[in-house]
């Protein structure tokens, strides 16, 4: 469906927000999670589940981290055709975990250190920005050992994984000031002058049809989610991309006038006498 419409209003940009937002993404200092912060200081080892993902931690480092709203590193690995999916799933069910799976494909020379930390780096960071998004509901972590803590899936300090989500942060809201986009249904609109759009933009306006999320956008195409919201944040700030607008309120049921029982028998009275 294409909707055809002005280009939304821009959302107001609040520039000492953007200052602070870029002035923490370069000290590593952003306060994201409280928790997450003390956790590191402890060298805690667990699993810290939040309302946007899951953070895995080993010693107080970041292992690895996972979001509903970001593809795996399975899914990049396949989707880039840097190994076939059939093998990542043979390996994983072989494995049973994310570093044995790794281990296993690094040993079979199907995959190498280079590409893995590389996918894994980008799953990471992905699943974090959605996992230290801001939330209604605090934080739980779960104590326990972690998952092959001395796997070859590189470990990454807090405050690196807190430096790239604000830096993320910061650049999106450079781009479009309005977050709600990360995370509802997408409609592309036709604006009065279209301006012309990217290979990578026509793919995603061609996805967006009102049901599906920027996320959603990107596991059907199996491309990473940040490059995705930096089109949607573009698009969307050019006028051609949208949320659908709100189902219209249903209108309520007439109301049939109260009728006297009585006074109806008695004109049907009327009309059968006048009908003799």
């Amino acid at each position: 469906m294409t909707v055809t419409q002005a280009p939304p209003p821009l959302p107001m940009r609040d520039k000492a927000r953007d200052r602070t937002a870029e002035a923490a993404a370069r000290e590593g200092v952003g306060g994201l999670s409280p928790m997450l912060t003390r956790l590191a200081a402890e060298r805690a080892t667990g699993v810290l589940v939040r309302e946007g993902g899951a953070l895995y931690l080993a010693g107080g480092l970041v292992l690895h981290a996972e979001s509903p709203y970001a593809p795996g590193i399975g899914t990049l690995l396949t989707a880039g055709g840097v190994l076939p999916a059939e093998e990542w799933w043979r390996a994983a069910g072989i494995a049973g975990d994310l570093p044995g799976t790794a281990r296993l494909l690094l040993a079979g020379g199907r995959l190498t250190p280079a590409a893995l930390e590389i996918c894994h780096l980008h799953a990471l960071y992905d699943a974090a920005y959605f996992a230290l998004a801001p939330s209604s509901s605090p934080g739980r972590f779960h104590y326990g050992p972690a998952p092959d803590a001395d796997g070859p899936l590189p470990a990454v300090p807090v405050a690196a994984v807190e430096r790239e989500v604000l830096r993320r942060r910061a650049l999106l809201h450079r781009l479009w000031p309005d977050a709600l986009l990360d995370g509802v249904p997408l409609l592309r609109s036709t604006p009065v002058a279209a301006p012309g759009v990217t290979t990578r933009q026509a793919a995603v306006l061609s996805l967006a049809d009102g049901v599906r999320t920027a996320p959603d956008i990107a596991l059907a195409q199996g491309r990473r989610v940040f490059p995705t919201l930096v089109e949607v944040r573009r698009l969307a700030a050019a006028g051609l991309l949208g949320t659908p607008p709100p189902p219209a309120a249903a209108s309520p049921p007439s109301e049939l006038p109260d009728v006297d029982p009585h006074i109806a028998l008695l004109k049907r009275v009327r009309d059968a006498l006048e009908a003799l």
